[in-house]
């Protein structure tokens, strides 16, 4: 937490709204540290991440440099303890980051997530001493990209039936074959946590690009979160070192799950902070533009669009922090990671559309955030679980209670 204290501004920069309103304070009592965090990335975010947005996007282009800043900053291991080089924070610190980054990229805070959150959050509760130290000191600075494999084109919702396969052999190493995707910073990644199935249980391994056999396909032209890449990777014959098993053989799948928890939490976060942004554009817009002789925001239709934006985002915004207090590496909370992400998501994508279509032409054309808004929320239904999956999770979980 060191470099994030040396790193703080003070008060929120100026236009950002860290809390709506005395009503709807979704931190009632926010820690010294987490309002902290909450300015210095408020404020990275306005003053670095907006200006970059539109051309990462129209270009689909990744933006290292920034990365790298984000490294600098501490914030690539914020869940990672203090002892072992992060920032020794929590749940709701991540929460945070990834809410306020998406307020003006989603596609630039999409790759911090699956480095910070698939890799090296999942890396570090199921590595040892050894992997550690080893890995953790290059994706903490971010001069190694990480991500992590586990959907295919034949096991996205179902993971279970995944078929890349690890067999072991004379040497005791691990040969993986098959493929992987829809893999986020698949393109530029350097080290990736692989899924795959050894005697038919799913097991984990660090792969990185420079194993012979490894390779990965063209990064995938997206409607959205163009400011990530992602790719299909091949493993042929990849020959992997014993010494990068992670874990125990057969126990992938225990780890894999419940990463999935904070991966949700965030990922319902990011869908937070396009909601917010968009509430902070319609109003503005609303005020702005006039019509028939005054602003807008006079106008019944569109106070509906403001009004009801607005509840359903702090609706969004209070349970996602809520649950994020009841989320750790020994605390696990699945009905509350899929229902927040299941809430969320919808979420942000019915308030992108009403901004637009209250800002009508404007919010269709390029020169305004929100189109590009619009278009990164749709993946929040899909990508870490679909909403058909969360259906599913709660239906089951809930049912198991009673």
């Amino acid at each position: 937490m060191r470099r994030l204290i040396q790193r703080s501004a003070g008060p929120v920069a100026s236009g950002i709204r860290s809390v709506t309103s005395p009503g709807m304070d979704f931190l009632l009592n926010p820690t010294p540290e987490h309002q902290m965090l909450r300015d210095t990335v408020a404020k990275f975010a306005k003053e670095k991440v907006e200006p970059q947005a539109r051309e990462h996007d129209n270009e689909m282009k990744f933006n290292s440099k920034l990365f790298k800043e984000l490294g600098e900053m501490g914030l690539l291991g914020v869940t990672i303890p203090a002892e072992n080089g992060g920032a020794g924070m929590d749940t709701t610190a991540a929460v945070i980051i990834h809410h306020e980054l998406s307020k003006y990229d989603p596609g630039f805070c999409l790759a911090y997530l699956a480095h910070s959150m698939l890799f090296v959050n999942n890396f570090f509760f199921a590595a040892n001493e050894e992997q550690r130290s080893r890995y953790l000191p290059r994706v903490l600075s971010g001069d190694v990209v990480a991500g992590m494999c586990m959907s295919e084109p034949g096991a996205g919702t179902d993971v279970l039936g995944m078929t890349t396969t690890a067999t072991k052999n004379a040497a005791g190493n691990y040969v993986i074959n098959g493929g992987k995707i829809w893999i986020t910073n698949g393109t530029m990644g350097e080290v990736f946590l692989v899924y795959a199935k050894l005697e038919g249980k799913i097991t984990a391994f660090l792969v990185e690009r420079s194993f012979k056999g490894f390779s990965n396909g063209p990064k995938i032209d997206k409607c959205g979160m163009r400011g990530s890449q992602m790719c299909q990777i091949f493993f042929e014959n990849v020959e992997v070192p014993k010494e990068n098993l992670v874990g125990a053989e057969g126990k992938g799948v225990v780890h894999m799950m419940r990463n999935l928890e904070i991966e949700r939490l965030t990922l319902a976060a990011m869908a937070v902070g396009i909601a917010d942004r968009c509430v902070d554009l319609m109003v503005q817009y609303g005020k702005d533009r006039k019509a028939f002789g005054q602003p807008i925001i006079n106008f019944g239709q569109m106070q509906r669009y403001i009004a009801e934006s607005f509840a359903q985002t702090e609706a969004a915004k209070a349970l996602t922090y809520a649950v994020s207090r009841s989320v750790a590496p020994g605390i696990q909370n699945r009905i509350g990671s899929d229902a927040a992400k299941l809430f969320a998501a919808p979420v942000s994508k019915v308030v992108a559309d009403n901004a637009m279509q209250m800002m009508g032409g404007m919010g269709y054309s390029r020169d305004m955030p929100v189109e590009r808004l619009w278009r990164d929320a749709k993946l929040l239904e899909i990508g870490g679980g679909t909403i058909e999956a969360h259906h599913k999770n709660l239906a089951k979980d809930l049912g198991a209670l009673f």
